[in-house]
């Protein structure tokens, strides 16, 4: 009888570890988490994905991408630091997105029929085949159509999404924008927004996501809105 218990208690064990393992995933696969609040932390966020993939332990590490999301917030790790240019210049015979070294030309990660500007904050190389297929699409709305949501919190590529975090960045401190939270940008951006069509079809309308990015970097540069008084 002291066997059989023992056995019924090494299985429960096993269940419960498998499901806490489960549980674990899926929240992560749900994120941003609560801590993230604000426009922000979501850019932090993608960026300490970014940081997690560069050690070698992938976007999806929990403790890891936490860790260094908190650091970035904190100031301890200051993301200038970390230069994607030179990580470009590494790689400056290569299609940023998928790797093709020949018929490289200049894409803008925010489309210039769009407002994005003709600087090399915002232009990568890539090949014509891919050029054409991003067209006049931003960065997390090309890979989401290619690549659903998912594809957009945790597989563009490194160099590319570090250049237009650091962009957007740049963009929503000079229109005060970076502290915008959820509930703000529910009321003040999505009525707006022109990616609201794809959170429908991925079903993150009035949630924190990449798209969120795209949609209030773009309105800033339209103008709309006074989106500096937001």
């Amino acid at each position: 009888m002291e066997k059989l218990s023992f056995k019924k208690e090494e299985s429960c064990s096993i269940r419960i570890c498998t499901f806490i393992s489960v549980a674990k995933f899926n929240i992560f696969d749900s994120m941003p988490p609560s801590a993230v609040k604000t426009v922000r932390d979501l850019i932090f966020w993608q960026y300490a994905k970014i940081i997690s993939e560069s050690a070698g332990i992938g976007k999806k590490n929990w403790r890891f991408v936490m860790r260094k999301f908190r650091q970035l917030k904190e100031g301890e790790i200051f993301w200038n630091e970390i230069r994607e240019y030179v990580k470009e210049k590494e790689r400056k015979d290569e299609c940023i997105f998928c790797g093709k070294k020949n018929d490289l030309t200049i894409d803008h990660l925010l489309p210039r029929s769009l407002g994005g500007p003709n600087d090399e904050k915002n232009v990568v190389f890539v090949c014509g085949e891919c050029n054409s297929s991003k067209g006049s699409r931003r960065l997390y709305e090309f890979w989401t159509i290619r690549r659903g949501l998912e594809g957009a919190k945790y597989e563009v590529p490194r160099i590319a999404e570090g250049k237009y975090l650091k962009f957007v960045y740049e963009v929503l401190e000079k229109n005060l924008l970076l502290d915008l939270d959820l509930n703000k940008i529910r009321k003040q951006i999505c009525p707006e927004c022109d990616v609201k069509f794809l959170c429908v079809k991925e079903k993150s309308v009035g949630k924190l996501s990449p798209l969120c990015l795209d949609g209030i970097v773009t309105l800033c540069f339209r103008g709309k809105n006074g989106m500096s008084q937001v």
